[in-house]
Parts: structure tokens; C-alpha cells; sequence
């Protein structure tokens, strides 16, 4: 049995299970009390758009598309994230047994991933999953969707069209979910962060992937191209649930990094 242990516990989330039980309880507090459109907590997402950064800055954004997706009773998810400590040509898939959170371990689907595999070729690099953008994920399904099982894919210099047709396939089964993870721009002042971030929403709420090209610096634009390509074809419609920026956490607006999810339904 192999484990693909925690990396960045300690770092970019709590290593006790009850700081982020009480981070998550405090967050859905704030949501009950101010939501006004109380019917999105309600909505079951095939897919959803999450950041990865500390919990501190960017956990706020992703646990409202976490609560949501529990809506779904998905026994899959695949976790679709970029690499940032090594070169990627094309992709990597986890061929581990499971995975470590603070809150327990999540089963890998070996199936799927081999099914995967076969399928578009992956391989497995096991130093690219030494990443952040996955592993921040990980915890809030097995807080909010305890007996998921899930598959992890690191992605580098990949077509956003190849992804797109993995997570097609994924989709095409009623009890899978997709979740791409991205932060927005890194280190603008607030003003220029809130410009730049806009044509990333823009762009995922009109379903434009030639306008993620003309200014988004979403450091998951290659995920985040290639689910805005399966809703197309999916016929998938985008709600935007969060954006802001480090500064809502630090106060600093000089050098600011964006954070939004978003679900598709």
C-alpha cells in the first residue's frame, strides 16, 4: 500500500483537523448569515473551479464550491492542477493507493486511473506530485465528501483540447466530478489584479476561451481552458461563486494575488 503523504500541511493549511474544522464552520457561519441567494448553496455541480493557495488567503473561495459539490453524493473526483516545482511535458497521473489529509485518508480510484492511462496516455511522474495546487484540495473532500474516492493529475506544457477530452470522459459518468484548480494574477496592485482577474471571469462565465488570451494570468489557464471547453460541448452552464484577493485576508494592496471559484452545472 503506497501513501502519498502530505507535503504542505503546516504551511499552506492547518496540520490539526480541528483548526480547519473550525476554519470551515466559521466560513459557512459567514455564509449562512450574509448569502442572499441561498438557492446557489443548493446547486449540484459536475465541475467546479477552485484556488490553491493558504488556507488563510484563498480557503473562504474554494469552501463554498466544496459545500456545494457535497450536494452531488459524487463517488469520484478528479483533481486537475498545475505544477509548479518541476517541468511537466504534457501530464502526470498519481499511481498511489491513497492520499493523506489531516481529517484521514482518501482512496484512490487505481481503476480509473489506469482506465486513464490507457486511455490518453498518461504516465506517472511521482515528482510532480510533490504539489500544492492538488494537495490543498484534498482535505475538503474528505471534510465534506468523507468516503470519495479520488484521482490526482499534474499538469505542464499540456493542450488545454487533450485535458478537455480526459475530463469529458471523466464526465460522462453520473457519479464523477471535476475540480480544476487556479489562483488568478500574483503580485499586482489591487487595482490591476482586479482588472486582470476580470477577464478570467468574463471569460469562464461567457464560456470565451479566446478571451483567456487576451489578458488572464490565471496560472491554472490551462485547466481552467479546457473546462470552459467541456461546458461548451456539455452544454454546462458557469456560476461564479467568489472572487477577491489576498488583500481581503492581509490588507495589503500593492501585491495581491486573485482568487475565484466557480461551479458548473
Amino acid at each position: 500500500m503506497s501513501t502519498r503523504k502530505m507535503t504542505v500541511a503546516g504551511a499552506f493549511y492547518p496540520n490539526e483537523h480541528a483548526e480547519i474544522e473550525n476554519m470551515f464552520e466559521h466560513y459557512n457561519d459567514i455564509l449562512d448569515k450574509n448569502l442572499k441567494q441561498n438557492k446557489i448553496l443548493s446547486i449540484k455541480p459536475r465541475a467546479i473551479i477552485v484556488p490553491h493557495a493558504g488556507y488563510i488567503y484563498s480557503a473562504f473561495t474554494a469552501n463554498i464550491a466544496y459545500r456545494v459539490l457535497a450536494n452531488t453524493k459524487a463517488k469520484r473526483a478528479v483533481v486537475i492542477g498545475p505544477s509548479h516545482k518541476i517541468y511537466l511535458s504534457g501530464s502526470s497521473i498519481s499511481e498511489y493507493d491513497d492520499y493523506q489529509t489531516p481529517f484521514g485518508n482518501l482512496k484512490i480510484d487505481t481503476n480509473l486511473v489506469e482506465e486513464l492511462k490507457e486511455n490518453f496516455g498518461f504516465s506517472f511522474i511521482p515528482e510532480a506530485h510533490k504539489e500544492h495546487s492538488t494537495e490543498v484540495q484534498m482535505p475538503f473532500l474528505k471534510r465534506y465528501m468523507k468516503d470519495i474516492s479520488v484521482v490526482e493529475i499534474i499538469y505542464g506544457n499540456e493542450k488545454p483540447e487533450h485535458l478537455e477530452r480526459v475530463i469529458d470522459y471523466i464526465l460522462k459518468d453520473d457519479e464523477s466530478v471535476v475540480i480544476i484548480s487556479s489562483d488568478l494574477s500574483h503580485y499586482y496592485d489591487l487595482q490591476k489584479a482586479n482588472k486582470l482577474d476580470g477577464i478570467c471571469l468574463e471569460a469562464i462565465q461567457n464560456l470565451k476561451t479566446n478571451e483567456l488570451h487576451q489578458g488572464c494570468e490565471a496560472c491554472g489557464k490551462i485547466g481552467i481552458e479546457a473546462i470552459v471547453l467541456t461546458a461548451i460541448v456539455n452544454h454546462l452552464k458557469p456560476i461564479l461563486l467568489d472572487y477577491r484577493t489576498s488583500a481581503d485576508a492581509s490588507g495589503d494592496k500593492n501585491e495581491v494575488v486573485g482568487y475565484m471559484s466557480a461551479a458548473f452545472i
